[in-house]
């Protein structure tokens, strides 16, 4: 068992990080909602892969009771999860709508500063 094995996890990891780094790096308040969206993408990928047996099968009842089943439940929840981040994601772009249209910019660093010179 090597690294190569566990292709995915490298995946999730990088992808983490990926998103991670556009989270904190950028002061674009859409480059921050794109680096969240791919952190959010390596977390579906981390459960669905941890949700996958090797030689298993779908939980489709069969005569056989020595059948290996995958578990379906990661599945589920990210479908759940992937529904609620297009929400997320579309509550995020409205607000970043709103706040360009207050201040003038989606820079975080000029919305800061704005704030200073009115209060």
């Amino acid at each position: 068992m090597n690294w190569i094995d566990h292709y995915n996890y490298w995946i999730v990891i990088f992808l983490m990080m990926l998103g991670f780094y556009a989270i904190i790096a950028s002061d674009n308040l859409v480059k921050k909602i794109i680096g969240l969206n791919i952190f959010q993408t390596s977390v579906f990928v981390l459960f669905i892969s941890m949700g996958k047996v090797p030689g298993g099968v779908a939980p489709i009842l069969r005569d056989d009771p020595t059948v290996l089943y995958s578990n379906p439940l990661p599945h589920v929840l990210i479908l759940t999860a992937i529904v609620v981040g297009v929400a997320t994601t579309a509550l995020a772009l409205a607000l970043v709508v709103r706040i360009h249209e207050a201040y003038g910019s989606i820079e975080e660093d000029e919305i800061h500063e704005q704030d200073q010179l009115a209060g």
